[in-house]
């Protein structure tokens, strides 16, 4: 029994011996793949810094960020940007699929990857930083010029000490913030800062082979299996360390982004954000008009915490969104009081705040009139709506009460000297009238008092109208 014992547990040492020095086929090095499709925002963001940890948790080979997006915000890219400079695994950057580009902040990202490479007939650069603040242009028009930023020397010019206005010196100061940032990464990657700078002032952009001619990328792929194999042996800094790839033939698993990276790539879209905060307001104001109705207190109060969910994420302006929520409680009280100048204040505020209330402009997250001039709209006209059916019941004699009783017809059932009782809507009433009457007639009231008719004849009442 004991030599049985001792075979045993030999048997177990030899078999976990064997597994450490053969590797079983669950540890096999993989490379992740994630597709970053669409307007850089906080979607992107999380969908990114998920996939990284997938990454270094499974301890793969590399992380192939693929792009194709016309670029997004400063905030998000620069989460992204950090992310992957601090990345325990390699990241290979890759524009595709053909047709796809990677401009403005994608730009950034690329240069940021420890591999750079791009599909036939893809595209990057375009990395002008775009105006912050101001107003939304109308349809066909032209933009505005920018609100002054900084000191304003000699009064009413509006101009700097170098005679240019304070709105171009604000733009000045972002593009060459952003120029320091690509100049930082192609220094990190050994790439052309040239290239990169001039992609940040004069917006230039660059096709696959005019990219790979002018070493902004290391190499051009047609798809993932030549991407590993044309990346596999080169020598790059993760996260200060030397690492050399070796990823020819790595089979490719790609991370698909989870529900609520989905939802937040949704609500995420400042139009979206809007309607989800008008739906919010209205649920609630016809909730408390409409008690017991539970459902639009239930959706208002979903939509409206959703759309503060995503404003919390975009870079707002606070001055916009009081304005747009005045504006909302004006056209209410408008509803409830009737008046023609809360309701142009209403809509006036809405507009403006809608139109301040993105502090950026970017590719994907600018505020659209065909959103804010319809929502404005339908605001005025279920204001002008409820008015109406106000100022309509308004004029309509009165229904319930003692103000209901006027007019009403009624029949004497006993009578003694000047005082009785009378049948009115179906109820018996104590009653009295400055006319003789008798049990039988016919009368209707004309007042009410403690519980108290006053009635006359009705004849009398179509007689005195006559007279």
């Amino acid at each position: 029994m004991t030599f049985a014992r001792v075979a045993l547990f030999a048997a177990a040492f030899v078999a976990v011996a064997v597994v450490s020095l053969f590797p079983s086929a669950g540890s096999e090095k993989v490379a992740l793949s994630v597709a970053i499709d669409g307007a850089i925002g906080p979607a992107s963001s999380r969908q990114l810094k998920e996939a990284l940890d997938a990454a270094a948790r499974r301890d793969a080979a590399v992380l192939i960020l693929q792009l194709d997006t016309p670029g997004g915000l400063v905030t998000s890219m620069r989460e992204m940007i950090a992310d992957i400079l601090a990345s325990p695994v390699p990241v290979i950057g890759y524009v595709a699929p053909a047709g796809g580009h990677a401009a403005s902040a994608g730009t950034y990202i690329l240069y940021a990857t420890h591999v750079a490479a791009m599909a036939p007939g893809t595209n990057l650069g375009a990395a002008t930083p775009m105006e912050i603040g101001g107003m939304p242009s109308l349809p066909g028009g032209d933009k505005g010029d920018q609100k002054d930023v900084g000191d304003q020397k000699g009064g009413g010019d509006q101009k700097e000490t170098g005679g240019r206005p304070a709105g171009d010196a604000m733009m000045a100061k972002v593009t060459n913030d952003a120029v320091a940032l690509i100049r930082s990464l192609a220094e990190l990657r050994g790439r052309n800062g040239d290239w990169g700078e001039k992609a940040v002032r004069e917006a230039a952009s660059l096709s696959a082979n005019a990219a790979l001619q002018e070493h902004v990328i290391d190499f051009v792929a047609r798809d993932t299996t030549e991407l590993l194999q044309l990346a596999d042996g080169r020598t790059v800094d993760v996260a200060g360390k030397k690492v050399v790839l070796a990823t020819k033939g790595l089979p490719v698993e790609t991370l698909e982004p989870g529900w609520f990276i989905q939802l937040l790539s949704v609500i995420t879209d400042p139009n979206t954000a809007v309607i989800l905060m008008l739906v919010g307001v209205y649920g609630i104001v016809f909730e408390f008009t409409s008690p017991g109705a539970v459902a639009p207190g239930v959706i208002g109060t979903t939509c409206l915490v959703l759309g503060l969910y995503a404003l919390d994420f975009l870079p707002i302006n606070y001055t916009g969104l009081a304005l747009m929520l005045l504006g909302v409680v004006f056209l209410i009280i408008e509803a409830f009081n009737p008046t023609v100048v809360l309701g142009l204040g209403g809509v006036a505020a809405f507009l403006f705040g809608a139109a301040m209330l993105l502090r950026v402009e970017g590719p994907g997250f600018a505020l659209s009139w065909a959103v804010i001039g319809p929502a404005a709209a339908l605001t005025l006209g279920l204001a002008l709506l409820s008015g109406t059916y106000l100022w309509a019941a308004r004029r309509k004699p009165p229904r319930v009460g003692g103000e209901a009783m006027r007019g009403q017809p009624a029949e004497i059932l006993d009578w003694q000297g000047g005082e009785g009782h009378v049948l009115a809507l179906g109820e018996r009433w104590r009653a009295r009238a400055d006319e003789p009457v008798a049990a039988g007639d016919s009368v209707e009231v004309t007042e009410i008092a403690d519980l108290v008719l006053t009635v006359r004849r009705r004849d009398a009442g179509r007689n005195g109208a006559r007279q």
